[in-house]
Parts: C-alpha cells; structure tokens; sequence
C-alpha cells in the first residue's frame, strides 16, 4: 500500500483503502492523490448512519412502500415455451422468506471461447437441456401375444443431439424403474423389450408409459435452453438450475455463470457468495420495476439474513427466532409459545430494541428516546430554603 493511503488509515476502512490502491494509477500526482483522499473521506463520513438512527425502520418502510406498487407476476420468453421468470412482489418475496424451492428456477450460463463467440451455439445449448427417451421416441408397438414391445426412434432427433440406439439400450439396462424387463437392440436401430411372468401382459403396458420418462442425456433439472446474444457475446438462458452440474462442463465460465437460486449458491460457495446473491437479486427485482431504492438498505436486510452463517428467511422460522429479546419473538406469531419457554429457562429481557419497548408502552433507545438527560433534582426541603434566601 502507499505511503499516502497509509496516511488515512484511521479515517478509513482497510477495505475502501486496497480498493483505492488497485484504482487509482500508479503516475497519479500526489496533491491530486490528497485530493481524492479528502474527497473519499468525505463521502465516507456522509454516508454513515448517526448514532441512534433507527436504520432498521427506515429500511423496512423504503422496501415496504415502493414493494405495494409492484404487481407483474411473471416474465415470459417470447417463442419459447415454458420459459417463465417470476419477477415483481412474487420474486421479492421468494428472496426475503429465503425459499429453498421457487416458482421459476433460471441460470445465465457464460461460456467460454470460441463458444461465446457462437460457435455450435445451438448444439451446445441442447446438450445442456435434460432429455426423456420420450423426446427421440418416434413410435412404441405391443405385440399382445409375446408380451414384447418395440420403440422406434426418431433418427433426425438422434441426429441433432448425436445419440444412437445403442446409447439408449445402455440408459435403459440400467434404469432402475425397468427391472424384469429383457432389453434388446435389434439390427434395424430400434430396442425390443420383453416381459415375462403371469404378469407379463399387464407389465409391459406399464413400462409402455414409464419408459417414455426415463431420463436419457443433457443435466438435470434444466428444462429449457435459449441462447441469447448479449453485446458480444452468446449467453445459455436456462429455464431450470443445475449450478453443481454446469460448472463441471469444460466450456462454461465459472467465473460469471450464475443460478437466481440463492438457497443452491449457499449449498455450493457458502454464506458470503449467499449474501452477495441476495443483493443482486433484490437489487435487480426493484431495478425491473423501475424502483430505485438505496443500496445500503439492501445490505442491511441482507446482512440481518446471513449473520447467522446460513441464509434465514424474513419470517417467523427465520431471524425472527434469532432475536435476543423475548417480547420481540412473541410479537411476531405464536406469542405463548414463546412466553413459556422463556418462562421456563428464566429468561430475562434487556428491553434494548424497539419492539419491545412499543409493547410495554415506553420510549423507544432510538433517536430522541437514545440520549438520557442526568439531573440533580431538589427536594422540598431544598426549594424552601431557596425561597428563603
């Protein structure tokens, strides 16, 4: 670090100081160097909260507010079917209850050179999208009297998503779902299947209509793939997320693929990558919306999600059961229940927040109600002497 920088480390963040080192160039005149300094300084000390602001009401009522002017549901991909993303309230809501299942799943997979440059763009998309042998099934016939079936692929399907016959004789061997079933490939390129047994008949119908949904190739999960041009270069927008799967793929960037899973990027990067896609997910939500809400309300209901050291959702089985105070559970929902476990371990309210201090009717040790005015107050006695002199 420079000696400059060194100079404002009591005024300064570490954090804020690396950054200005990595930014600012190296030939840079050092009055204009102090310039900047003071200039940072400055912001820095405007943009802090002042003690006893109630920062947490003002950002509940900045969300809160503009998030009843939000009404779009969904988002949907023209000439594609299937393809939905939940946007507006809905979205917000999935991200702040911290929902480990969404309604619309979705990733932006990047990819790598000369990929990203359009090359087989088409190909590789539809070896990403999960693929039932339904999909390359041309016709499927019941020979009644040998209980045997016989599948017949589409050769144009299997041709565009270089699959054969035989690679699907191998998927349906192992196929747990089709145990008791002789599977064969014959020499015309389709598969024969034979059942055998007293419920023969009766089996094989079964498997008529099970075997059209037995996972063949592509990555679970990914129901839909549209490659997209974005400036200069293709994007795979995926509607379905696999995020463990795709960045085993050689060619996809690792580095910008994202999942709008929050619950699936804690599982895989741990709690801070979590709290960064809680940002960016809110942020972008309210940005859709043409809602501009300051960013430092975004991180504060991120961070009160997340410092815990795992993702806890806006609600009662979230962070509402990690406050201190007992009066605040109890205000949420389910009151006694709170109040007689407490009860019970002897707990003891500090009555330090606002909640609490609303419910028993005192002021609150936010702004006005922070500072304590300490005086010496005469008595009777003393006023009486006062008077006298």
């Amino acid at each position: 670090m420079r000696a400059e920088l060194r100079e404002f480390k009591d005024k300064l963040p570490l954090k804020v100081l690396d950054d200005l080192d990595k930014e600012l160039p190296d030939n840079i005149a050092a009055g204009r160097l102090k310039k900047v300094l003071e200039r940072v300084c400055l912001e820095y000390r405007e943009s802090l909260a002042e003690p006893g602001e109630c920062v947490g009401l003002v950002t509940a009522e900045s969300i809160g507010e503009p998030g009843t002017q939000m009404t779009l549901n969904t988002f949907h991909f023209a000439g594609v079917s299937e393809m939905n993303v939940t946007t507006g309230l809905p979205r917000l809501i999935e991200i702040l209850d911290a929902r480990s299942e969404i309604s619309t799943k979705m990733m932006e997979i990047f990819l790598k050179k000369p990929y990203s440059e359009g090359k087989d763009i088409r190909l590789l998309a539809e070896s990403l999208k999960e693929t039932k042998l339904k999909e390359y099934i041309r016709e499927i016939s019941i020979n009644v009297a040998d209980t045997k079936m016989k599948i017949e692929f589409d050769e144009k399907e299997l041709k565009d998503r270089r699959m054969n016959a035989a690679k699907i004789a191998a998927v349906l061997s192992k196929s747990t779902g089709l145990k008791g079933a002789d599977i064969k490939l014959d020499k015309d390129g389709s598969i024969k299947v034979k059942t055998s047994g007293d419920e023969a008949l009766n089996m094989i119908y079964k498997l008529k209509e099970k075997i059209k949904d037995v996972y063949v190739n592509g990555i679970k999960g990914i129901t839909q793939v549209l490659p997209v041009k974005r400036e200069n270069e293709y994007v795979i927008v995926t509607a379905g997320s696999n995020l463990k799967e795709i960045l085993k793929l050689p060619f996809v960037d690792t580095y910008r693929t994202r999942t709008n899973s929050v619950s699936e990027i804690e599982k895989i990067f741990g709690i801070e990558a979590a709290r960064e896609a809680i940002i960016r997910e809110i942020i972008k939500v309210l940005n859709d919306q043409g809602i501009k809400i300051d960013t430092r309300h975004t991180l504060l209901v991120s961070d009160a999600m997340t410092m815990s050291g795992w993702v806890l959702g806006v609600s009662r089985y979230g962070i509402v059961k990690e406050k201190p105070s007992v009066l605040a559970r109890a205000s949420f929902e389910t009151p006694i229940k709170h109040i007689i476990n407490a009860s019970i371990v002897g707990e003891i309210d500090e009555l330090n927040s606002v909640i609490e201090n609303v419910m028993i009717n005192q002021p609150v040790p936010i702004g006005t109600g922070l500072p304590g005015l300490v005086t010496k107050i005469r008595t009777d006695g003393e006023k009486k002497e006062t008077s006298k002199h």
